[in-house]
């Protein structure tokens, strides 16, 4: 299985189980990914918009919740530091995370 991150030249990031975390596969696979708070959950910076395999992913986590619930997230979006997959995703960098050093395709929304 894969996580897939359209935006970033449609990179293919091995998924091999739930274990981890996403953000966790993603800095394994030398991919620099916005994460201000360490991966613990404190901050949206690690958000990803989520574009198909969203039934692959563990329900929100009272983190996810407490930011969707401010606002700060959108039904589509998940943070990277607090969701596993259990098969294929497809996501993007939402254009307020991006780092300024990357560079991203064309959004697609």
């Amino acid at each position: 299985m894969a996580l897939t991150i359209r935006n970033l030249g449609e990179r293919h990031v091995p998924v091999t189980g739930a274990e981890k975390v996403l953000l966790r596969y993603i800095h394994e696979a030398g991919i620099d990914w916005m994460h201000a708070c360490g991966a613990k959950g404190r901050c949206t910076t690690c958000k990803m918009r989520v574009l198909s395999g969203a039934e692959h992913l563990t329900p929100r986590t009272a983190a996810e919740i407490k930011f969707f619930a401010a606002g700060r997230l959108r039904k589509d979006e998940r943070l990277a530091c607090q969701c596993r997959a259990s098969g294929d995703v497809t996501v993007e960098v939402p254009p307020e995370t991006q780092l300024p050093h990357q560079q991203y395709g064309q959004e697609k929304n």
